[in-house]
């Protein structure tokens, strides 16, 4: 084990769940990750490997068929995945967040109605706020969820953007308008949990997922549109059983949601991290090693320090809310950084492979083309800015 990236005070059930999805990662995912990678290929048997490890219910609760682990338990195992192919992190991180949202936020009966599912990844799910158009403005969303007067039947109709596992999910927690009479646009939003079939096309009434969106990297996952046109639900598929409250619960997604980010930035940022320097000691340039030449160990050691600034940050983030406290200051932190620091730690391994690293051939061309995503997914590095210099202002307010 390096000594970058070491946690302290986990127990010996955590090291032993490291270790195994450690292996797991150097055995199953980096030996085929560039051939999946470069055929845009969806990574199935990879996938099925994971459910039978039960990763996909890393953090539900035993009493649902889970293994209830920790926030933290569950994004070093983030970490660690990230660093054999960060796609694959994608595919359980958008489903961690809904099976989340519902055991925070749902009813007894969509608890027991999702969650066993989910643990065993029966149910795979997805969620969505974004639009095309609006990026960040959650409150400028347009697709709405109308009441059928004072019945428990609601029809939605709107399109959705950006939506990870849009075609491999069954299950999408969505962010709609219903437009109650609440004073203000937050309090007017609802989470409607869709049910779907897998796939392409029309899944299910009224709802269609158009196709894959071509990317420049993060590829193997799919990405998605939703569109909604006259999709017809009922109360009981409100996430909560009550409207006006799906704002509140987004946010309370995201912000785990953030922190995973920022461990799929620390895995990245490390996998990088490990081909420079082994890079380096092979090459020669002027007669000797280049990691010899002093420009090279200083770019080591810069990556090495913004390796291990990013992980402390994220396991602090991860921590405060597996104590129950609000974490959004701690979450927008870790991940404003640790993007950052991976783009920056990419771009060096990538100078460090000189020539070398523009070729399809070595792994770090794609870790190049992934990185970039980091720094928007989850809030953009401007909207973090925004949450944690507002936090910041509550903690030091003016004197006077």
């Amino acid at each position: 084990m390096s000594r970058l990236q070491t946690t302290d005070g986990l127990s010996e059930e955590q090291h032993d769940l490291l270790g195994l999805v450690r292996e797991f990662v150097d055995e199953q995912i980096i030996p085929v990750a560039q051939q999946l990678e470069h055929a845009d290929e969806y990574p199935q048997g990879i996938v099925d490997q994971m459910k039978e490890m039960g990763i996909f219910g890393l953090m539900i609760p035993e009493e649902y068929g889970g293994l209830g682990e920790s926030l933290l338990t569950y994004a070093l195992c983030v970490e660690e995945i990230s660093r054999g192919w960060m796609p694959v992190s994608g595919i359980i991180n958008t489903h961690f967040i809904v099976a989340y949202m519902i055991l925070k936020h749902g009813t007894t009966e969509q608890k027991e109605h999702y969650l066993p599912k989910m643990a065993t990844g029966e149910i795979r799910g997805a969620f969505s706020m974004s639009e095309p158009g609006l990026g960040s403005d959650v409150a400028g969303i347009k697709t709405k969820a109308v009441r059928d007067g004072e019945s428990d039947d609601w029809t939605i109709t709107g399109q959705k953007m950006w939506l990870t596992n849009g075609g491999s999910a069954n299950l999408v927690a969505v962010l709609v308008k219903t437009d109650l009479g609440a004073d203000s646009a937050h309090k007017n939003m609802t989470t409607f949990l869709v049910d779907k079939t897998e796939g392409f096309g029309e899944t299910a009434q009224g709802v269609t997922v158009p196709g894959k969106i071509e990317k420049m990297g993060y590829k193997g996952v799919d990405t998605t549109e939703l569109v909604l046109d006259g999709h017809r639900t009922s109360t009981a598929q409100i996430l909560g059983g009550e409207p006006g409250r799906g704002f509140y619960q987004m946010m309370d997604g995201v912000e785990v949601g953030r922190v995973n980010v920022a461990a799929r930035a620390c895995g990245l940022a490390m996998r990088a991290f490990e081909l420079g320097v082994a890079y380096a000691q092979q090459r020669e340039t002027f007669g000797k090693k280049i990691v010899d030449h002093q420009a090279i160990l200083f770019r080591i050691a810069d990556m090495a320090a913004k390796v291990e600034a990013a992980h402390q940050l994220m396991v602090k983030a991860a921590r405060l809310k597996d104590k129950g406290e609000r974490n959004d200051l701690e979450a927008g932190i870790a991940k404003y950084m640790a993007a950052e620091y991976c783009a920056d730690v990419v771009g060096q391994s990538f100078r460090i492979h000189g020539g070398y690293g523009y070729s399809k051939e070595y792994e770090i061309e794609r870790l190049y083309r992934e990185a970039p995503m980091l720094l928007i997914g989850e809030g953009t590095a401007e909207i973090q800015k925004m949450i944690i210099g507002r936090s910041i202002l509550k903690d030091y307010p003016a004197k006077g």
